[in-house]
């Protein structure tokens, strides 16, 4: 059987993988399906750098604002809307492209990796968060280290729900849940898929970081928190921990002052961006985009895009075709 297109469009935060994205969609006859763990939540816009809708240019967006910021979103649920989006792009001929910097979210759907659970784990969850209530988030990621020290150098002490998950996989199966991920990333893909990161020398990376924050707070990031705690939404919920909105959070609780907030923000997504890139380096068969290589110009960019996915993909059999 014929494999069917899937674009990739990835890297690191402020790397400005948004506009080129549009440019790529319009050009290839693509619908957008977000692969980033903020942007699915309604009314949290600023502090997630979420696509405003004069800014789609009229191309579809999938997994933005879809859910409320009290659900829960992780790798599992991704995966489940990222694969019933795709297969609404296929049924209108369109060319799906998957465009976001959560390189875990973006290898569940491009290798259809199989999360299954040996029974539901309530109990061992429930232990293990308990454990990390009490003793602390580092304390659980050093048990973690113990058992499975490539799970805990990938996954950061404070991402709990991740490290209470790779733990509970080991108690339930006894293997590492790395190892069982490489084994499934070993799978070949199920799609005919072309995976772009696009790159930028650190310094201006880290200064885009810097000024995007500086922006977030100028439009209202600090109003925009304090609505969502008005409405109920607290800090232990999983779209709260996102970066920004935790740091807010604490400033609005008195914890910090708002200068030594956005002082956190800046240097936490600085870091974040780092361990981004060291993801993407890992991962197989990528295309890097160096926007320096390209002298920052937009469309030579989308146009080098182009002509890779115009010797690997049959464009001319969806309906957006392509532009030279």
């Amino acid at each position: 059987m014929k494999k069917r297109p899937l674009v990739v469009l990835t890297g690191p935060t402020a790397v400005g993988k948004t506009k080129a994205s549009i440019s790529l969609a319009k050009a290839i006859g693509g619908e957008i399906i977000s692969a980033d763990s903020m942007q699915v939540y309604k009314y949290m816009d600023i502090g997630s750098a979420k696509i405003r809708p004069e800014e789609m240019h009229g191309i579809p967006h999938h997994l933005v604002d879809e859910l409320l910021p009290s659900e829960e979103f992780n790798v599992v649920r991704f995966q489940e809307m990222a694969k019933k989006a795709v297969e609404h792009i296929y049924g209108r001929d369109r060319i799906p492209v998957v465009v976001g910097g959560t390189g875990f979210y973006i290898q569940a759907l491009l290798y259809d990796i199989d999360f299954a659970e040996n029974g539901t784990g309530s109990d061992i969850r429930d232990r293990l968060a308990g454990y990390a209530h009490r003793h602390g988030a580092e304390k659980l990621h050093e048990r973690l280290a113990e058992v499975d020290e490539a799970s805990a150098a990938r996954i950061h002490p404070n991402n709990v729900k991740r490290v209470i998950r790779a733990l509970e996989f080991y108690e339930q199966t006894g293997q590492k849940i790395s190892e069982h991920n490489e084994r499934e990333r070993a799978k070949e893909s199920p799609y005919n898929a072309v995976y772009f990161v696009l790159t930028d020398d650190r310094g201006h990376l880290y200064a885009r970081i810097d000024g995007r924050v500086d922006k977030m707070i100028e439009d209202g990031l600090v109003d925009e928190v304090r609505g969502l705690k008005k409405m109920g939404y607290t800090k232990e919920m999983v779209s709260m921990q996102g970066l920004g909105y935790k740091e807010i959070l604490d400033y609005l609780d008195g914890r910090c002052t708002l200068e030594e907030a956005v002082y956190t923000i800046k240097r936490d997504t600085r870091h974040f961006a780092k361990r981004q890139i060291t993801w993407f380096k890992r991962e197989k068969n990528v295309i890097w985009i160096d926007k320096k290589t390209y002298g920052y110009d937009e469309e030579e960019m989308v146009h080098a895009m182009i002509k890779h996915l115009e010797g690997v993909l049959c464009l001319e059999d969806f309906s957006g075709g392509t532009s030279s």
